[in-house]
């Protein structure tokens, strides 16, 4: 990976985190856990952690509906040359390694 594309996606993950502590309405915790950007810059995944699970879909479908005001946001405060396409997905790895650290215990 580019530095320029480590940067950048560490940067937009600490937007998306910010937009989503603000937007969100505090019935679930909802974590950004990491952002993956596309070798072109031109599309972001926003990978989150939802507690509890019971309300990861709808936490999900809230982000989704919320993208065009996370690209707003970003834009106002991410230098990059073009702000990328946002989508939200459910991190199955941390998933795991939460699952793997209580089987360990």
């Amino acid at each position: 990976m580019s530095f320029k594309i480590e940067r950048g996606a560490h940067a937009l993950r600490d937007v998306a985190a910010e937009f989503v502590s603000r937007e969100s309405n505090r019935m679930s915790l909802i974590t950004v856990t990491s952002v993956v950007l596309s070798s072109d810059l031109s599309k972001a995944t926003v990978f989150i952690t939802v507690f509890p699970e019971a309300a990861e879909q709808e936490a999900l479908d809230f982000l989704k509906r919320k993208k065009g005001e996370l690209r707003a946001y970003a834009q106002d405060r991410v230098k990059m040359r073009r702000i990328p396409l946002f989508d939200f997905e459910i991190d199955v790895g941390e998933k795991n390694r939460q699952k793997i650290d209580t089987l360990l215990r």
